[in-house]
């Protein structure tokens, strides 16, 4: 029982470490672009945006972004592009998360980001 105690301890202290020193950045990297490839943006322009992403938003913007840009009854879960997409941001009461999500939008979009 000690030894699973321990065990689990160990796991908790080094999925913190991970996600304090940046190591789980490429895995919320990737799972944020497959949310944008989801919502309908091009692969090359969600690499983009997601890396402009993870780099200025934390761990709990990001989150809070995602169950804020969930689909309501009726509207579409997946394919829905940038229009859709401006419209949810609604429903995101950060302004910093906005700006991060609009401005790596357009920079990605012009080919600069």
């Amino acid at each position: 029982m000690r030894r699973l105690l321990i065990g689990l301890v160990l796991i908790i202290a080094l999925g913190a470490g991970a996600l304090f020193t940046g190591l789980a950045d490429p895995l919320v990297e990737r799972q944020v672009k497959a949310a944008l490839v989801d919502a309908g943006i091009g692969e090359v322009r969600a690499g983009c945006m997601a890396e402009r992403m993870t780099k200025r938003l934390t761990i709990g913007q990001l989150l809070n972004l995602r169950r804020a840009m969930a689909p309501l009854e009726g509207e579409p879960a997946e394919g829905y592009g940038l229009g859709e997409l401006v419209k949810r941001l609604d429903r995101v009461d950060d302004s910093e998360t906005v700006g991060v999500l609009t401005s790596s939008a357009g920079l990605c979009a012009i080919g600069i980001g």
